[in-house]
């Protein structure tokens, strides 16, 4: 059952763009921003400006709120995730290496804009720690509700590793 609740997250987060993220303020109060993400697996990944509200709400306090829908034409069909989560900055040149990459494939855009363009930005990564699945094809308002650990984590990481070298041979 996990194997495929794990499943059902990783395809609602490929079928999604963008993502609302809460950030806690310093007052305390909730801040939702909408954001375009990559993911690695069940690792969410998304950037800002490195003055924005959002990285300096997580570089003081890095619990967030995620939530994103799938596109649907009807309440039926509705697919999304709610997830509890801890966010941490990326400083590791490699995962900024990899990352960067996940997000030129997803977003080919990013190519055109010009370094001289682009204000300084903070690479932020996004570990699930309880995931609300939302499947309303299995009835009005279903969800199942995962808590995520490093293991679940771990495994996407793998799965996903070994689609990519498998389309990799394929396309060679």
């Amino acid at each position: 059952m996990k194997h495929e609740i794990q499943r059902k997250m990783v395809e609602i987060l490929e079928r999604c763009m963008d993502m609302t993220i809460a950030t806690i303020r310093s007052d305390g109060s909730p801040q939702a921003t909408v954001v375009s993400f990559v993911h690695d697996g069940l690792l969410l990944y998304f950037g800002c400006g490195a003055g924005s509200q959002k990285a300096m709400n997580i570089s003081r306090d890095p619990r967030v709120s995620v939530a994103m829908t799938a596109p649907y034409q009807n309440w039926l069909e509705i697919k999304g995730l709610s997830i509890a989560a801890t966010a941490t900055e990326v400083v590791a040149p490699s995962e900024l290496t990899e990352v960067g990459g996940l997000m030129l494939r997803r977003f080919p855009q990013i190519s055109a804009i010009q370094p001289t363009e682009a204000a300084p930005v903070k690479l932020f990564k996004v570990r699930p720690t309880i995931v609300s699945v939302l499947d309303y094809s299995l009835g009005f308002g279903h969800t199942d509700l995962v808590k995520i650990e490093a293991g679940d984590i771990a495994e996407t990481l793998d799965s996903r590793r070994h689609h990519w070298l498998a389309s990799a041979v394929v396309t060679s």
